[in-house]
């Protein structure tokens, strides 16, 4: 890498807050968005709390032609970008267009589109399937939505690796700014809280079925249970730092290294990879582990898959070596948007040099972590380190610098 990618705007839509600032105000007072399911009748279900985006009403953030066209995911996609470029001073039509592009991530696409088409085909026939169908459910729908409103139309794509995915996409979008592009929006986002998004979540084993809000999500907890599923991200403007400062833009920070690998099967025997994908982006940045001031952490809330992400930070920094938060405790895993939403909660905690908390968690000391709980650290915050791990055995890490 010789180009330095920095990041000049974001847009939030967290279950915890609409917009950045109502995101991080309710971040460092511990303020959770998990609560009961409401976008439709959990009642049947083993699990019934979710981080729900609430208050989001789509036909207050976008034109009115766009909304039959579009699912949840892409109305609040498009929503982050917006705000995420006027953030960053953008103004829509004026962009270098063949210069400028958008990649974000996505596990489902749009779920709940495809969910009413069926149910339209099932009960009253094809004549009654839409033809956004084509499009509306696809995962890169985000991409070209975002593309075509912003009138980008240089390098674009979309990032499927689940919920390393709103990492693997900043990423991308770093290594399209080396490679002569000047602006990127890039992001993660998902919105999934629909029957039949709801059952492809179950499916993954992976969440908690307590009712209590305040007990169903605690990472690194002895009596972890799982995790609860919510919806929303984060959309960030990346940008060539030569060209930013050129136009007078506000940086946040930099995006400084990378590394991503694929877990080896359980059978192997062998190390699982996150540890390498830590300190291949560490070497990426250029800085050792001393210099990392912070660690958001993945968070499963699994015993096994705690302990493999607890092993890979003790085994690069050693015992409570560095501080480490899990601030989705209070919005839910939102699949490809809980990794670039962290990438935002770093960039912010950097800014006013506050740790944000993990809440509702009594960590187990098992596992020798430093976990910031409760309430917001202060401490100045220079290099920050993001973790996000996707089934299937992806594991990504990024470095920002302040």
């Amino acid at each position: 890498m010789t180009t330095t990618t920095v990041v000049t705007g974001v847009g939030v839509t967290a279950p915890n807050g609409l917009g950045t600032e109502d995101y991080w105000r309710a971040t460092l007072e511990g303020r959770s968005g998990i609560g009961p399911v409401t976008r439709f009748d959990a009642s049947r279900y083993p699990t019934r709390l979710a981080g729900e985006v609430l208050g989001f009403d789509a036909r207050d953030h976008l034109p009115g032609r766009l909304l039959p066209q579009t699912d949840r995911v892409t109305q609040l996609s498009l929503t982050a970008a917006d705000w995420a470029l006027a953030d960053a001073g953008v103004v829509r039509g004026e962009v270098d267009q063949l210069r400028s592009g958008v990649i974000t991530a996505s596990t489902c696409g749009g779920f709940e589109f495809g969910q009413n088409e069926l149910q339209a085909l099932w009960s009253r026939g094809s004549e009654y399937v839409s033809a956004y169908q084509s499009f509306a459910w696809f995962y890169a729908v985000n991409t070209g939505q975002i593309s075509i409103r912003n009138g980008m139309r240089g390098p674009s794509s979309v990032v499927v690796t689940d919920h390393a995915g709103g990492l693997d996409a900043v990423a991308q979008a770093r290594q399209e700014i080396n490679d002569g592009s000047v602006m990127i929006v890039t992001g993660g986002m998902d919105a999934s809280i629909c029957p039949w998004g709801w059952v492809g979540h179950l499916a993954g084993n992976r969440m908690s079925a307590d009712d209590d809000r305040h007990r169903a999500y605690r990472p690194f907890a002895a009596d972890a249970s799982g995790h609860v599923a919510g919806e929303g991200g984060a959309m960030m403007i990346a940008e060539d730092a030569d060209s930013a400062r050129a136009r007078g833009a506000r940086v946040y920070g930099e995006v400084s290294g990378y590394g991503a690998t694929i877990d080896p099967s359980p059978e192997s025997g062998r190390e699982p990879g996150l540890r390498r994908a830590i300190l291949a982006a560490i070497q990426d940045a250029g800085v050792t582990p001393s210099e990392i001031d912070v660690v958001f952490a993945d968070g499963a809330a699994r015993a096994d898959l705690d302990r493999v992400e607890a092993d890979a930070l003790v085994g690069v920094f050693g015992q409570c070596g560095v501080p480490v938060t899990v601030p989705k405790s209070l919005t839910g895993r939102l699949g490809a948007g809980s990794g670039s939403l962290d990438v935002v909660t770093a960039l912010l905690a950097m800014r006013d040099g506050l740790i944000p908390p993990t809440v509702n968690v009594d960590p187990d000391p098992a596992y020798g972590l430093d976990l910031v709980i409760d309430r917001p650290r202060l401490m100045d915050l220079h290099v920050s380190l993001v973790l996000a791990r996707g089934v299937g055995g992806f594991n990504s890490a990024l470095v920002l610098r302040a």
